[in-house]
């Protein structure tokens, strides 16, 4: 079993910064893939980042370049660093733990999310 809590939510500014953290428990978290999903009212669920064992990254294209994922497998925990926010991308964040293959992530746990409000 895996547990997942999100930390780090907020609401910010456009243009602001905010740090996501999410810790994790679990025995299989060392070889797992890890990811970012995020939802807004009213729209689908979509895949914001995943990073997996070995560090290797994908990005949704509108967040390249302001979104940087990262984990520590000695601590395990999953962050998400985002910069430039823009009002598009207020939702609630989902950290996931899941696998991948052929380049496709696909998500096995969930935590409960954390709201990101980015509004002026």
């Amino acid at each position: 079993q895996v547990e997942l809590v999100e930390s780090g939510g907020g609401l910010v500014r456009p243009g602001g910064s905010l740090r996501l953290s999410c810790a994790a428990s679990g025995s299989i978290l060392s070889i797992a893939a890890m990811g970012w999903y995020r939802q807004a009212p009213g729209k689908r669920r979509e895949l914001v980042a995943h990073i997996t064992s070995g560090g290797t990254t994908k990005y949704l294209d509108s967040v390249k370049g302001r979104f940087t994922i990262s984990r520590d497998n000695a601590k395990n925990t999953l962050s998400l660093d985002m910069s430039s926010l823009k009002p598009e991308d207020t939702a609630v964040y989902f950290c996931t733990v899941g696998s991948e293959v052929y380049g496709l992530y696909d998500a096995d746990y969930w935590g409960q999310g954390t709201q990101v409000t980015v509004s002026s």
